[in-house]
């Protein structure tokens, strides 16, 4: 499967950047939950764990835990793309193995797209994420979308170089 990477600026979120660590780091820091762990939730937020079954229908899940201790689980969602060094999406209105979820009223669905593509030494870097309607995107936007998912992106490549 190849989801679509057109942007729909009424649906969509995107956070695009050039980041000086290689593609493949890039790929290991978004697959393999210990790297994932590390820089997913900005800070002081933190990862406390992740399930990555790497496998279009594998299940994508992180539990996220605030400065005060309170865990949050949104449930797993569905990987539904996967090419090494390149994409890799996901959504969490499915869950594993493309079983649809019932709606959760807390919940936002989107499906997200994140695209590597090497440059030199380093790889562009997109993060395309979809919402249902236009409501869904201006709340993830008024939630701090692009701050928050930066200061991930930041938190990624900072990880990335120890790697």
């Amino acid at each position: 499967m190849t989801t679509d990477a057109t942007i729909d600026p009424a649906l969509d979120l995107v956070l695009e950047r050039f980041v000086d660590v290689p593609t493949h780091l890039v790929w290991r820091a978004w697959t393999e939950p210990e790297h994932l762990k590390v820089w997913f939730t900005p800070a002081p937020w933190s990862t406390v764990r992740c399930t990555i079954d790497l496998r279009p229908g594998g299940e994508f899940r992180t539990v996220m835990r605030s400065p005060e201790g309170k865990e949050v689980d949104e449930g797993a969602g569905c990987i539904l793309e996967v090419a090494l060094n390149r994409r890799l999406a996901w959504t969490s209105a499915l869950g594993p193995a493309y079983r649809p979820l019932l709606a959760r009223p807390e919940g936002m669905p989107f499906s997200a797209v994140i695209t590597m593509t090497p440059r030199g030494d380093g790889t562009d870097y997109r993060a395309l994420v979809r919402h249902a309607d236009p409501a869904g995107r201006e709340r993830h936007e008024e939630m701090g979308f692009h701050d928050g998912w930066g200061a991930a992106l930041d938190q990624l490549v900072a990880h990335a170089k120890t790697m």
